[in-house]
């Protein structure tokens, strides 16, 4: 089937998984209830906004929103908001989540529908962290909520929609998980769920028995009440009338999805395991960089290679895990935590666990003589970078002839890492990569978010945009990326091969090499208050001219400062604006005008319609602000000669 034979294919779009949360919530829900904790605040703040503005869902009624004191108060806050018959939300991450833990078992035990979004973050265990890990979610994995993990910005708005559907008709809540900052702050492509999609695919929350009102004066019940010996066993035990079926309810759901969209989920996705011999399996966005590793080695190495992603953690899908991976002569499973007093990792040992039973015969699990052999790897904690050559490096440990490592440890210097041979690059063909230099607060993130939006919309390309986050990074050196490409770009890692490298602080010379990974004939953009190419060639180190001279890359170069300072109307602005110069510059130099051939007014057409995305609701003199920054940018900025390159010496 074409995706023109589905009723709602989806609204093609630039977002982050963040913003794809809160394009479906705003639309489903009646309220939210959240305390802000990075990365999860996106999602919070994005939905207070929409209830700022006065936005009603899909059955006209206003939003509501409320931020108590704690995230342990959000929780409480849902339950009884759900209690009365709501349809609610909840966003948080890392040790918020776990504050929560006491109220998510009465959430759970009441059978209340709520579901919260998760920004997957490490814990505070030897060091504070707020960057992605899934010790977050593995330490409420007991609590009776279903989990379903999403890879990538047009899974967590899917998802949302399946884990509402479930949870209502399952009676059972849910949470969704993606990536803290990996995906919840990572622009790329997707299809947002249309309002119709929506409407018929959730329902109306006042219509049928999904949502019932357990405080009802006129249908009284008693719930969340003291039991002793005589009746509590009977209650819990009881309970597994909703979790047996919840399996079934979540496939149905996620097959209706299906047939309204074309998108197809399951408990599982397996990606090229049919005729494998090894395979990495996973859970979140790890897994979609271990699909495009997968077709690197076999198109390159004639390895038979696979993934699996986990999508369901909760319900744990082992027959379906078994039945997808039992011919293998061995996995890997990569988890972002370690649990090292534990039998082994949380995913691990359920797999584990679940080809004991197939082994075992245990009914519902697929007959089997053999069991791969599992090995169990750390990798990713505290958003540590997870590189192809590390996939790969897991795969070529499972073909040792010694047996390899069991356990082992990706990304860092230690006694049980493996250590890639090589880190291939495995971009679509044809990508187009930048990486920028900056400072936090000059407004680099935004910029690079709205270069990647207008790409988008404007080219028909398909984007990424991610910039290393922390909450140390404003007025000290930080790093952003961003990829173009025809294809969607499945590898969520920071860019090591890069065509134009802007450095909005020259000091990026002094704290290492900027030029590192640069390509041959590839650009540099200098930011500089010198106003002619000999002044701003003499600026730069040798070393770098070195470099320069020898990949033959092209030197651009502007005062972005001062056109920032000229163009705000507000000194508050003045720092951000600079970053957005850069979208100037990068429209100008970029082949993309080039390659489509559009006009001047096309593009500047399209960048008003973004600038009014990221500041309409700032006014329209910041709008005009922004959009003369942009336009100066782009018919302001000027190369260095060859010539000037080429002639100027090098000290000796």
């Amino acid at each position: 089937m074409t995706s023109e034979q589905f009723p709602f294919p989806g609204i093609p779009a630039t977002a982050d998984g963040s913003a794809a949360v809160v394009w479906v919530d705003s639309h489903i829900t009646q309220g939210a209830c959240a305390y802000p904790i990075t990365p999860s605040t996106n999602m919070g703040t994005g939905y207070q906004a929409e209830v700022a503005n006065g936005k009603c869902n899909l059955w006209g009624e206003p939003l509501f929103f409320l931020e108590p004191e704690s995230e342990h108060s959000s929780a409480s806050s849902c339950e009884g908001f759900a209690l009365a018959g709501g349809r609610v939300s909840n966003f948080t991450s890392g040790q918020g989540l776990v504050l929560m833990k006491e109220v998510l078992y009465t959430i759970a035990g009441k059978r209340l529908p709520a579901v919260f979004h998760i920004g997957a973050r490490a814990l505070t265990s030897q060091a504070l962290n707020v960057h992605a890990g899934h010790d977050d979610v593995m330490a409420v994995a007991d609590v009776g909520w279903g989990m379903l993990f999403a890879k990538n910005a047009q899974d967590a708005a899917d998802l949302a929609l399946i884990a509402r559907r479930a949870a209502e008709e399952g009676e059972t809540p849910f949470m969704t998980v993606q990536d803290g900052f990996l995906t919840t702050h990572t622009i790329e492509n997707l299809l947002l769920p249309e309002p119709e999609l929506m409407k018929e695919f959730i329902g109306d929350p006042h219509a049928g028995t999904r949502l019932r009102n357990l405080m009802n004066p006129l249908k009284p019940i008693m719930s969340g009440v003291v039991q002793n010996q005589d009746s509590y066993m009977k209650g819990k035990i009881a309970q597994r009338f909703f979790y047996d079926r919840l399996p079934t309810i979540v496939e149905r759901a996620m097959e209706q999805f299906y047939f309204l969209t074309g998108r197809r989920y399951g408990l599982v996705e397996a990606y090229r395991l049919e005729d494998a011999d090894y395979a990495i399996v996973g859970m979140g966005g790890l897994v979609e960089t271990a699909m495009a590793t997968v077709d690197y080695l076999r198109a390159h190495r004639a390895i038979r290679a696979g993934a699996l992603h986990v999508t369901s953690f909760r319900p744990f899908p082992g027959p379906q895990i078994v039945e997808a991976t039992k011919h293998l002569k061995a996995m890997a499973i990569i988890e972002r935590m370690d649990n090292p007093i534990a039998q082994s990792n949380p995913l691990t040992v359920e797999i584990k666990a679940a080809f004991a039973d197939a082994l075992t015969g245990t009914p519902g699990y697929p007959a089997i003589g053999r069991m791969p052999i599992i090995y169990s790897g750390s990798a990713g904690l505290g958003s540590r970078d997870i590189r192809p050559g590390d996939l790969v490096a897991t795969i070529e440990n499972m073909r040792r002839d010694d047996g390899g490592s069991r356990y082992f440890v990706l990304g860092i210097k230690h006694g049980l890492a493996l250590v890639p041979s090589d880190d291939p690059n495995i971009q679509p063909a044809g990508a187009f990569s930048m990486r920028g230099h900056s400072v936090g607060g000059f407004g680099s993130v935004t910029t690079n978010k709205v270069i990647a939006t207008i790409v988008g919309d404007l080219f028909g390309l398909k984007v990424q945009a991610y910039p290393k986050y922390g909450s140390e990074k404003k007025g000290l050196p930080t790093t952003y990326y961003l990829t173009v490409a025809k294809e969607r770009i499945r590898t969520h890692c920071e860019l090591t091969q890069v065509d134009f490298v802007p450095l909005n602080d020259i000091n990026a010379f002094n704290l290492g090499n900027p030029l590192a990974g640069l390509v041959e004939g590839g650009m540099i953009f200098i930011q500089t208050d010198k106003t002619t190419p000999e002044e701003v060639w003499t600026q730069i180190p040798d070393y770098a001219k070195r470099i320069i001279r020898e990949r033959c890359i092209r030197v651009l170069a502007l005062d972005t400062v001062k056109i920032a300072r000229e163009v705000a109307s507000s000194p508050d602005l003045e720092q951000r604006m600079q970053g957005i110069v850069l979208l100037g510059i990068f429209l100008r130099c970029t082949p993309f005008l080039r390659e489509q051939r559009l006009s001047k007014e096309q593009v500047f057409s399209a960048v008003e319609r973004s600038l009014r995305k990221y500041f309409g609701k700032r006014g329209e003199q910041v709008v005009r602000d922004n959009l003369e920054a942009v336009r100066r940018g782009y018919t302001e900025v000027f190369d260095l000669p060859v010539e000037i390159m080429a002639e100027a010496g090098l000290a000796v």
